[in-house]
């Protein structure tokens, strides 16, 4: 890891004391006004021109030259609610030791200030062969209509887009996508002590079997195998009445290979229960390996890999995209949540590193 360039340390000072502001402000999906505010007075104070669309924050860059290509750097804001095991203040910022202790302070506050230092650092610099963009989005955690989606089509051409998240600052070149699915099995009422009509659970748990058997021919090379689950099932109203309906909800964890639409169809010709996805639009995403971003990441070090999670990444289509953020997954939505200092240190760095000279 190269040497931290001086002005990377008094950065990292300033995205540590802003993160602990916005820890402090409740900022639940759907309610991130108040954490847009300190976001949007953070942006002013540095002399930048702040725009804001409901909850989402964005700059750019001063030199912006529409004949450049355009990196959008993109992170949210929004937070779950915290777990109940707790055993520490949520909205109390607290550092121990290294650990910074906070709702939303890994998923994904760090990501968030450091990817604002990045802009600010390289602001400054002018001079580079792109534009950049900062966003600051809501309703990521429920991956709403009034986040980065309302958001995209404001923002113009976007040719990269790097997305804030906890990764241990490696490289998630691809992201699952996410589909889920009601199915009903219907049947004939009857009663059951006649064995009269046709059960609509047993035709249910046929079909619920073959989703369970079925592999889908094309593998990622990054993401493996398509995931198909079924998570909840319901039929009947009493002990004596065969039941003319089952429904079951399957979730279904997509890659790049797919279209969602397209696995949609396939899991419809397999069973006889009528399906409906409830959605679209969470596809899978990712950059190919051979973008020169993830060309200069292996080059630092980095590790490529690809998330089994889902991000804000999905509802961007048309670019490549790269997750990457200080912070762990797996301290994601967990009690007593927390980021190292370091961490967020170590995030700037290499965010710097990453787009420093790129040329894209």
């Amino acid at each position: 890891m190269p040497e931290i360039i001086s002005y990377t340390e008094q950065a990292a000072e300033e995205a540590i004391s802003l993160l602990k502001q916005l820890i402090a402000t409740q900022s639940f999906s759907r309610e991130e006004d108040l954490t847009a505010n300190i976001i949007a007075d953070y942006l002013k104070s540095k002399g930048l021109k702040v725009q804001r669309q409901l909850n989402n924050v964005w700059v750019s860059t001063r030199d912006y030259d529409p004949e450049k290509p355009t990196i959008l750097l993109n992170s949210h804001h929004d937070t779950v609610k915290p777990a109940s095991t707790y055993t520490r203040d949520p909205f109390s910022p607290y550092v121990e030791e290294d650990k910074l202790y906070g709702l939303g302070s890994n998923d994904a506050g760090g990501a968030l200030v450091a990817l604002l230092q990045l802009f600010l650092l390289l602001d400054a610099e002018q001079n580079h062969s792109y534009n950049l963009i900062f966003a600051a989005t809501a309703e990521e955690e429920i991956s709403g209509k009034q986040g980065i989606a309302a958001l995209l089509p404001e923002l113009g051409k976007i040719d990269l887009a790097i997305v804030g998240e906890p990764t241990g600052m490696q490289m998630a070149v691809a992201e699952k996508g996410l589909m889920v699915v009601d199915g009903e099995a219907q049947g004939v009422s009857g009663h059951a002590a006649r064995s009269e009509g046709v059960n609509a659970i047993y035709i249910a748990l046929e079909d619920i079997q073959k989703l369970k058997a079925f592999r889908f021919p094309l593998k990622s090379d990054t993401l493996g195998e398509i995931h198909v689950s079924v998570t909840q099932i319901q039929a009947g109203t009493q002990h004596n009445v065969v039941p003319d309906s089952c429904r079951f909800v399957i979730d279904v964890r997509t890659h790049e290979r797919y279209s969602n639409r397209e696995v949609f169809s396939i899991l419809q010709e397999l069973v006889q229960s009528k399906l409906t996805a409830r959605s679209f639009r969470l596809n899978a995403s990712g950059i190919p390996t051979t973008h020169p971003l993830v060309v200069k990441g292996v080059q630092l070090g980095l590790q490529a890999y690809g998330s089994p999670t889902l991000s804000d990444q999905a509802l961007m289509s048309g670019f490549p995209s790269l997750k990457i953020g200080p912070g762990l997954s797996e301290r994601s939505h967990t009690a007593d949540e927390f980021i190292k200092l370091s961490e967020i240190r170590e995030g700037i760095q290499i965010y710097y590193d990453l787009l420093k000279g790129l040329s894209i």
